[in-house]
């Protein structure tokens, strides 16, 4: 499923009505339906409910007037505030105000102190509310009447159905000002928007639920290059095994990784990287760690490495025996927990631009280029970068706060500029490929914020790199997908490894998933 910006879907919506002759009202009443379906499934059933209705003056809270009248014609005791100029309004949402008026359905122009009064009063005694405000068209500062509407209903903590996206959320960044709706569900229309998925506006949508309202298949498939990774994409991601498979054929994967204090990293990366079925992993790692590694890791095989002090690889010996061991591999995973030493960032560099298989970089082999992202293009494969917020940060050199409401442009910026895939982890995770593209995740949970969890994905994606030539999101959709399941068992007690043991399982999952649609 694509994933629109507003312009992008603005430009749908017109071709519809004005290539397809499909009325502007049509997809109203389409829109309006769904939403009161939603509030009928989250409230079991409307008869007698009480139901405030917020519409803006555009088509948004038009979609929310259509919704009034379906939920009025179910039994509902509806009550509709508007808000916004009376001049402003489109001319689809004033054909709604007129069948409105003639079924004797209340309306209320938020005009005056009494007005404001009736509203308080409505949102007490409801058992749910509609949100119709500000749609998809909203990206600056809210008007002052809005942001009074907003938090008197954020006050109220009524059951909330947002129509296409919260009201106060920027649809295209996630960003918000001083203020947003906060729902229970979210109705998008025709197709999801990057403002649901990317916080802090993702945490105000609840649960999303995607609804084409009879927009024709062809326009929803157009040249939007932003893409949801959901279960139907997922099935193309990792073929069948062949039965002829021997450890030879499914992936022999050299991971670099592991230093002083830091020797859970690398044990993790190695063992997701075997449960999610690599053939061979061999784990290269201090000399001096070695000992911990042959205990810990029976199904690894590890090459001990030359150190420059106990713990921290460095030097010319170790970089050679790195190159010799990748000439027998088919990828090379580097970074989880590998130390920040300098010696140890010439040796990644000297890496990365000498050897000739697939490369994953992860955390300590992200530093050595904060600022000089420019050097990944030394590497003779596209690399795939995975870093968290604060590395992508530093990459980038791109402070936080202003990356965030950025986040999907320059993950694209990035990607093509330094010929790189780039998984970005964040509560969403936004993958990047050099042509463009963007990916983008939902899949995952905040019990997920834990140590090793980036540990567990790098050696997901390095695990998969011979299995299917999707990896990074195959990689993506498999860690999720097992962090959700651990989460079920642990909730916020979940660990790193409890992600780790719950891969088969998620490949299972997928399995089964087309299983179901064959």
């Amino acid at each position: 499923m694509k994933v629109a910006l507003a312009k992008q879907m603005h430009d749908i919506d017109k071709s519809a009505v004005e290539e397809y002759g499909l009325p502007e009202l049509s997809l109203m009443e389409s829109a309006g339906h769904r939403v009161f379906e939603a509030t009928k499934n989250i409230l079991g059933g409307v008869g007698k409910k009480s139901i405030c209705v917020l519409a803006g003056s555009g088509n948004n809270g038009g979609d929310a007037l259509a919704a009034a009248r379906y939920l009025s014609n179910a039994g509902a005791r509806v009550k509709i505030f508007l808000l916004g100029e009376k001049d402003h309004r489109t001319a689809s949402l004033n054909v709604q105000m007129r069948i409105l008026r003639g079924m004797g359905v209340e309306l209320q122009q938020l005009d005056s102190d009494r007005a404001w009064e009736r509203l308080q009063v409505t949102l007490r005694f409801s058992d749910a509310v509609v949100d119709g405000l500000l749609g998809t068209g909203f990206n600056g500062q809210i008007r002052p009447s809005a942001l009074r509407l907003i938090r008197l209903v954020n006050a109220a903590k009524k059951i909330t159905v947002a129509i296409d996206i919260p009201s106060g959320v920027d649809s295209d960044t996630g960003e918000v000002g001083e203020a947003a709706l906060q729902a229970d569900c979210t109705v998008a229309l025709g197709l999801p928007k990057i403002g649901h998925y990317i916080c802090p506006g993702a945490s105000y949508a609840g649960k999303i639920i995607v609804d084409n309202i009879g927009i024709p298949s062809e326009l929803l498939n157009e040249e939007i290059h932003q893409t949801l990774i959901d279960d139907e994409l997922a099935l193309t991601f990792l073929p069948a095994r062949p039965k002829d498979s021997h450890k030879g054929t499914c992936g022999k994967i050299l991971i670099v990784a592991g230093s002083r204090g830091m020797t859970g990293a690398a044990s993790l990366a190695a063992m997701s990287a075997m449960k999610v079925g690599a053939g061979l992993v061999t784990l290269a790692t201090p000399e001096s760690l070695n000992p911990i590694y042959e205990v810990k890791l029976t199904e690894v095989m590890t090459a001990p490495l030359d150190e420059i002090k106990t713990g921290i690889i460095g030097g010319d010996k170790a970089a050679e025996k790195i190159l010799n061991l990748s000439e027998k591999v088919d990828a090379i995973l580097i970074g989880c927990g590998l130390g920040r030493e300098r010696e140890t960032g010439e040796l990644v560099k000297k890496i990365i631009s000498t050897v000739d298989k697939p490369l994953i970089l992860d955390a300590d082999a992200i530093y050595p280029f904060n600022g000089n992202a420019e050097e990944l293009k030394v590497c003779k494969q596209i690399p795939i970068l995975t870093p968290h917020l604060g590395e992508l940060s530093a990459l980038l050199n791109i402070p936080i706060e202003k990356l965030r409401p950025t986040l999907v442009p320059e993950v694209r910026r990035a990607a093509q500029a330094f010929r790189a895939i780039i998984v970005a982890k964040c509560e969403t995770t936004i993958i990047g490929y050099p042509n463009g593209e963007i990916f983008i995740s939902p899949l995952g949970n905040s019990a997920m914020a834990t140590g090793g969890c980036g540990d567990v994905l790098a050696g997901t994606i390095a695990g998969l790199m011979k299995q299917t030539p999707f990896a990074p999101l195959t990689g993506v959709w498999l860690q999720g997908t097992a962090g959700n399941l651990a989460a079920q068992d642990k909730a916020e007690g979940l660990i790193a490894s409890d992600v780790m043991e719950k891969l088969p399982e998620a490949i299972k999952k997928l399995r089964a998933i087309g299983y179901q649609n064959s």
